[in-house]
């Protein structure tokens, strides 16, 4: 179930192991990403691009806007 984390959070979460995942288009994750994140474009994610992730692991999924 999708919960919204604040930095603290991520950083909690990451020490415990969950995987990072930046939804961004692949050319702007190419400019800039978090260390560590996997790219999987919101437009691409479902569940065959899913299936790399592991199911017993957090999934932090952020992207950037510039709005």
């Amino acid at each position: 179930m999708p919960t919204t984390i604040f930095r603290d959070g991520v950083r909690k979460l990451m020490e415990e192991g969950a995987q990072l995942v930046d939804v961004l288009p692949q050319e702007e994750y190419g400019q800039s990403h978090l260390p560590g994140a996997i790219n999987i474009p919101l437009k691409e994610l479902n569940r065959e691009t899913a299936e790399q992730l592991r199911r017993d692991k957090p999934v932090i999924a952020y992207c950037h806007d510039y709005l």
